[in-house]
């Protein structure tokens, strides 16, 4: 099967599927475990679980949500890394009738009890601690009494407090253990006890609130429905021409679309596994490909490019490694023929999507040329048996409009991306004026994204409408800078960010990430002329400082915080002096 065309593949997998059912998750987790059962579900280094074992887990924990006293369509939020109980966890809050709320694991004080205030969350399950984070210290010093009376007035919606941990001595608090057991004698007893929510389910309820990353702003929760994840899901197994069996391994967390939808839901349409790692670690994730037989890898290019120099000094068993999924923000146009030498998959993909139209609705397909690849982020997204017969089968469409009037442009310029479709969020919990402004008067969402569509049907990318500046008056699209300068052999990375200046308005400032390899580098100054040779003058940086990888301000998507470059910028060259009176 998986020496079988890509093609063939999809086509399998539509006759296997079709008709389409529309379901709940945890539809689609009974609907996988009673047609792969005894096949691993969960692989990681010390267990594999089968679909079988995460059914009757989350059954069981599931009913122990509800004797806890959650209720039908109340929210639950959960801080969990990429163990396997943060499976059984998603699909138990799902079959208990409850809204999942993943919360990003790095969220500090103030963040996580804005999350937990702004979605009304009435249980908190989370992790007792994770690499630097105490979430027991955070929650004592957000909700001081919370082993007993839940979130007091600083949450007054938390009820309940379940940590993934075992209490020291002198405290109490209700484990995920405790979870399982609460009520529940069997897994069986558990299923039944749970029938009445079944009989209710409605693949039209929502299922999640997931916040966006914040990189410019604060977060706002994007509501998805089962139905939207679900059939993302099966479309992402789709595209990707995933074979049965499939098994990826990612450090991607699962509290975003890329590793929830993507990697999760996508698996479970084959009866594959996930390979799941709790931090990123190159060595960690090339190990696990041969560990494991991995697969595909799974991965946004800031990852890709580790992954690069690791293998490049190591010597790993990827003898199974089929697909390399490189996704998720601005790469190097080099970076594909890198995966191909370093590597050595058989086929690459790539994407374009966002929280909010729940995950990528374009891709490239792997039987497409690496030069497709280099210069385009893919079509819109097929969705075989689950697609919208009214768009074509795909589940969202895109078009581009004038970033100032709003008016539709033509094939091949460059504009404001807005989307449509039933993967696209109907808007952000509990913020209405939001969800206004994020909608035109015809309901196309504006995703903030500038790029082009061109005659063919291929979306490529230019940058962020908000990460734009005006140098002199002149609008600056940073991505065409960040790949000039990636161009350079030194270069391995480049990001570019406007700060104020008192006579331009503001002026370009580059942080550059050199390659270890290489025996001469450039200077700040070289860099510079190199812009200056290639780029008008309104575009060329003011300045270029040199980091490591490490010292880029990321998401844990991979997305560089453009808001935190300049403000290392300024905290490194200083706040601009007042232009001189005239």
């Amino acid at each position: 099967m998986r020496s079988a065309h890509p093609e063939e593949r999809r086509h399998r997998l539509d006759e296997a599927t079709q008709p389409w059912q529309p379901r709940t998750l945890w539809q689609l987790l009974d609907h996988a475990a009673d047609r792969f059962g005894d096949a691993p579900f969960i692989v990681t280094d010390n267990r594999t679980y089968t679909y079988a074992d995460v059914r009757e887990w989350s059954a069981r924990l599931a009913a122990g949500l509800v004797n806890l006293g959650v209720r039908t369509g109340e929210h639950v939020a959960l801080v969990m890394a990429n163990h396997p109980e943060f499976v059984a966890l998603k699909f138990a809050i799902a079959r208990a009738g409850a809204v999942t709320v993943p919360v990003n694991f790095l969220l500090r004080e103030r963040e996580l009890a804005y999350v937990l205030r702004q979605s009304d969350a009435v249980a908190l399950i989370t992790m007792s601690s994770f690499r630097d984070h105490d979430y027991i210290a955070i929650a004592d010093s957000i909700m001081p009494e919370w082993e007993t009376d839940g979130g007091g007035e600083t949450v007054p919606t938390l009820r309940n407090v379940v940590v993934f941990g075992d209490p020291p001595a002198g405290r109490a608090w209700c484990t995920v253990a405790d979870l399982e057991d609460l009520g529940v004698e069997s897994a069986a007893t558990a299923m039944e006890s749970l029938e009445h929510i079944d009989v209710e389910a409605d693949p039209r309820w929502y299922s999640d609130i997931l916040y966006t990353s914040g990189t410019t702003g604060t977060p706002k929760g994007a509501l998805l429905t089962h139905d939207m994840v679900v059939r993302t899901g099966y479309a992402a197994a789709y595209s990707r021409a995933l074979a049965p069996g499939h098994r990826v391994v990612f450090a991607l967390p699962m509290y975003h679309v890329f590793g929830y939808i993507e990697c999760l839901l996508a698996v479970m349409w084959v009866g594959g596994a996930v390979v799941p790692r709790p931090v990123f670690d190159p060595v960690d994730v090339l190990t696990a490909v041969g560990t494991h037989g991995a697969d595909e890898i799974a991965c946004v290019p800031t990852m890709t490019l580790a992954l690069l120099d690791a293998a490049r000094v190591g010597t790993y068993d990827l003898s199974t490694l089929r697909i390399v999924y490189s996704s998720g923000t601005a790469a190097p146009e080099t970076i594909h023929a890198q995966i191909r030498e370093v590597l050595g998959p058989d086929e690459l993909v790539a994407g374009y999507g966002q929280t909010e139209t729940t995950a990528a609705m374009t891709s490239t397909r792997p039987e497409e040329s690496d030069d497709y690849l280099r210069t385009t982020n893919g079509r819109f997204r097929p969705a075989g048996v689950a697609g919208d017969p009214a768009l074509g089968g795909v589940l969202a469409v895109y078009k581009t409009v004038d970033v100032v009037t709003g008016e539709d442009l033509p094939s091949g310029t460059t504009g404001h991306l807005v989307v449509k479709g039933p993967a696209v969020t109907s808007g952000y919990y509990n913020k209405p004026e939001e969800t206004a402004s994020a909608f035109d008067d015809n309901g196309w969402f504006r995703t903030g994204d500038l790029g082009m569509i061109d005659a063919d049907g291929c979306l490529s990318l230019s940058g962020r409408l908000k990460e734009t500046y005006r140098c002199g008056g002149e609008m600056v699209m940073p991505r065409e800078i960040e790949l000039l300068l990636m161009e350079h052999p030194a270069v391995a990375d480049a990001h570019v960010a406007g700060i104020p200046d008192p006579r331009m308005g503001e002026v370009g400032c580059a942080f550059v990430v050199l390659r270890s390899d290489m025996a001469t580098t450039p200077t700040a100054e070289a860099l510079i002329e190199l812009c200056r040779s290639q780029l008008a003058r309104f575009k060329v940086p003011r300045h270029v400082l040199f980091v490591e990888a490490t010292q880029l301000p990321l998401t844990v998507t991979g997305r560089v915080q453009k808001f935190a470059l300049v403000e290392a910028a300024l905290a490194t060259l200083g706040a601009p002096k007042s232009a001189p009176a005239q």
